[in-house]
């Protein structure tokens, strides 16, 4: 599946959720991620997600798509981060 991830966290907690989530997803620009993951490697990210995060004041958002392809996907000004360059 592929994965667009967002996020809101406390500031106390961005660099441990940022450095978390590039073990599974590329980092696009400031609190968004995306790529593609298996559905046990969903789950996983998701549960220690749960550990990390404070529930009650942070805000992650998941979309999930069968796949890239499935996307369109528009920028609009300048890319921070492409996945294009991954190999």
């Amino acid at each position: 599946m592929y994965v667009v991830l967002v996020y809101d966290i406390d500031e106390s907690r961005v660099n441990k959720v940022n450095k978390f989530l590039k073990r599974y997803l590329h980092w696009i620009q400031n609190s968004v991620f995306e790529g593609e993951l298996t559905n046990s490697q969903y789950s996983i990210m998701v549960d220690d997600l749960k550990e990390i995060i404070e529930e009650e004041e942070d805000s992650i958002i998941i979309y999930r798509c069968s796949s890239e392809k499935a996307i369109k996907r528009i920028s609009i000004g300048v890319e921070k981060n492409t996945t294009e360059m991954i190999i």
